[in-house]
C-alpha cells in the first residue's frame, strides 16, 4: 500500500489542512480519468488556493479501487510522464469513498442526499448513461432502466440513482445540485438532463418540471491521455517511487478542463487551478470529440489492425501520422464552429502528444465501446459532408476499420475480443452475414448506431463497402498508405 513517506522528496504532497475539507461533490466513477484529472484540478486548488471542497468517490460496480483507497487513508498518486521525465502528486481532497455493491444503494444515495453536496458528477463513459447513441434518447429498453422503473428505490443505473437522489433531497426540503458529466459526448449535460428527465417522466410529471426547473447539467469537455494502468506500469512506479499505490494513475502532462458556469448551488474555483468557465462549452467539445477522440478512434482501429499496440507505435508509422493529420484538417475541421481557434496548430499539438512513447496509450482500450463512440466522433461529420457533396474518405475508412475489427478477427486470423455494450447484437450479424458488401450493410443497419439516415445513404454504404474490401484484400497498413498518397 502507498507510503507517503517513503515517496521521493519532490513528490507534491498535500500543503493543506485535509481535516478542514467539506464534502461538498461526489463523484461517481473513480476510474483512471477522474482520479488524473478532476480530481487533481481540485487537489491543485486547495493546495494552491485554500478550497474546502472535497470528493466521496463512489464507484458503482467495481469495488477494488474503492477498497485500495479507503485502506489508504484516501489518498493516491498522479504521475505525469514525458519521455523520461516524471512528476508526481498525492491527491488528498478525497474525504469519504463508497462502494455501492458493498454499502448498498441506500448508502450512495444518502451520501448524495448530505446538505453540503453541491454538485455530483461523473465520468461512466458513454453506455454509462443508459441512452441511444444515435439520438440521445433514454433508451427504455436497457435492462437496467427496466429495472429502475419497476423498483425506482433502489436504483442500478446511473440515471436511476441519481433520480433518487433527487427525489429524497426534495423530500427533506433541501437545496438542489448540480449534476455534471464529464463524459466524452457532445453536450454532455444536456444528454445527461434529458435521461434524468425522461426517467422521471415514467415516475411523476411533477418531479420532471420540479428537475427542469431547479437542478442544472452543467456540460463539460475534458482532455487528457489518460492510459489504462498495467502490470509493467505500476512495476516501474514502485521502482521510481519507492512504494506501492493500487490506486496510482499515469498520464500526460496537457490537461484543458472547459466547463459550462452553470452551477445553482456553488462550485469550486476551478478557474484558479487551470480550467476554463464558459458560457458555452459545445464548440470545444466538437472539437476535441472530432479532432482528438476521431482521430484517436481512427488510430486505435487501422492501428489494432495493423498490429500497432500503442498510439506511439501508430506515430512511428509516417502513413498512418500523415493519416491521422489529415483526417483532422480535411475531414473534421470543416466540420467545426471554433472561429478563434487555430486547428492546424492544434492539429499539431495533437500529432506531438501522440508521439509521447512515455505513455502507453493502448489501441485496444480506445477501440473498446464502438457503438457508443462512432456517432459524435465521426458520423455526424459524415452527415455534414454527405450534404455538400465533399469527401470524407479517412472518415469512411474509419467506419470499415471499425466493422473489420468487430468482425472479431484480425489480419493474422487470431481473434478479437469485442468490448462492447452491443457485443451480442454485433456478434450475430457478423455470424449471419457473408465477408464483404453483406457484412458491411448487416452493420450499417444498426439503427442505435448510425440511424435512419446513413445506411440508407447510398455513397456512405459505398465508400465504407469500398475500403472493407480494401482492408480485406490489402490489409490495413497498405490500405491506409495507399488512401494517403491520394490527399
Amino acid at each position: 500500500m502507498l507510503s507517503v513517506e517513503n515517496l521521493p522528496l519532490d513528490a507534491l504532497r498535500p500543503r493543506y489542512d485535509r481535516s478542514t475539507l467539506r464534502t461538498r461533490m461526489l463523484h461517481i466513477g473513480f476510474g483512471a480519468f477522474h482520479r488524473a484529472h478532476q480530481a487533481v484540478c481540485s487537489d491543485k486548488l486547495a493546495n494552491e488556493h485554500g478550497s474546502d471542497w472535497g470528493y466521496c468517490e463512489v464507484n458503482l460496480n467495481s469495488g477494488e479501487l474503492i477498497n485500495v483507497l479507503q485502506a489508504q487513508s484516501l489518498l493516491y498518486t498522479v504521475t505525469e510522464m514525458a519521455d523520461q521525465r516524471l512528476t508526481t502528486r498525492v491527491i488528498g481532497v478525497v474525504t469519504d469513498a463508497i462502494h455501492a455493491q458493498s454499502a448498498g444503494i441506500d448508502a450512495v444515495i444518502e451520501a448524495m442526499s448530505q446538505p453540503d453536496i453541491a454538485i455530483i458528477s461523473m465520468t461512466v463513459t458513454e453506455k454509462g448513461y443508459c441512452h441511444l447513441p444515435a439520438t440521445g434518447e433514454l433508451n427504455l429498453e436497457h435492462p437496467a432502466i427496466q429495472h429502475d422503473l419497476a423498483h425506482p428505490d433502489t436504483p442500478i443505473s446511473l440515471p436511476g440513482v441519481i433520480l433518487a437522489a433527487i427525489v429524497r433531497r426534495r423530500k427533506r426540503s433541501l437545496a438542489p445540485f448540480s449534476v455534471m458529466s464529464c463524459d466524452n459526448m457532445p453536450e454532455n449535460g444536456h444528454v445527461t438532463r434529458k435521461v434524468i428527465v425522461q426517467l422521471a417522466q415514467q415516475q411523476d410529471a411533477g418531479l420532471a418540471t420540479y428537475i427542469q426547473q431547479h437542478l442544472s447539467f452543467p456540460s463539460t469537455m475534458v482532455d487528457r491521455i489518460v492510459p489504462a494502468m498495467t502490470p509493467e506500469t505500476f512495476a516501474m512506479l514502485e521502482q521510481k517511487l519507492g512504494t506501492r499505490d493500487p490506486a496510482a494513475v499515469v498520464c500526460e502532462p496537457f490537461f484543458q478542463w472547459v466547463i459550462e458556469d452553470n452551477f445553482v448551488s456553488g462550485r469550486p474555483e476551478w478557474e484558479k487551478a487551470g480550467a476554463e468557465m464558459v458560457a458555452d462549452v459545445l464548440p470545444f467539445e466538437e472539437m476535441k470529440l472530432r479532432m482528438l477522440n476521431g482521430s484517436h478512434s481512427f488510430l486505435a482501429y487501422l492501428g489494432y489492425l495493423a498490429g500497432y499496440q500503442h498510439i506511439s507505435d501508430c506515430m512511428d508509422d509516417a502513413h498512418y501520422r500523415r493519416a491521422a493529420r489529415q483526417l483532422m484538417l480535411a475531414e473534421q475541421a470543416p466540420t467545426l464552429h471554433t472561429p478563434t481557434v487555430d486547428l492546424t496548430a492544434y492539429a499539431d499539438s495533437l500529432i506531438a502528444r501522440y508521439q509521447n512513447r512515455a505513455i502507453k496509450h493502448r489501441t485496444y482500450q480506445i477501440a473498446t465501446d464502438g457503438s457508443q463512440k462512432l456517432p459524435q466522433r465521426w458520423l455526424d461529420s459524415i452527415r455534414w459532408h454527405v450534404q455538400r457533396g465533399s469527401r470524407f474518405d479517412l472518415l469512411a475508412l474509419g467506419v470499415a476499420g471499425w466493422i473489420r475489427y468487430v468482425s472479431g478477427r484480425d489480419e493474422q486470423g487470431g481473434a478479437i475480443v469485442i468490448n462492447d455494450p452491443l457485443k451480442d447484437e454485433l456478434a450475430q450479424r457478423v455470424a449471419k452475414s457473408k465477408e464483404g458488401s453483406a457484412r458491411v450493410r448487416a452493420l450499417l443497419s444498426i439503427e442505435a448506431i448510425f440511424g435512419h439516415d446513413l445506411n440508407a445513404n447510398a455513397l456512405f454504404t459505398a465508400r465504407v463497402i469500398h475500403f472493407y474490401q480494401q482492408l480485406c484484400t490489402l490489409g490495413a497498413k497498405e490500405t491506409v498508405k495507399q488512401l494517403i498518397a491520394t490527399y
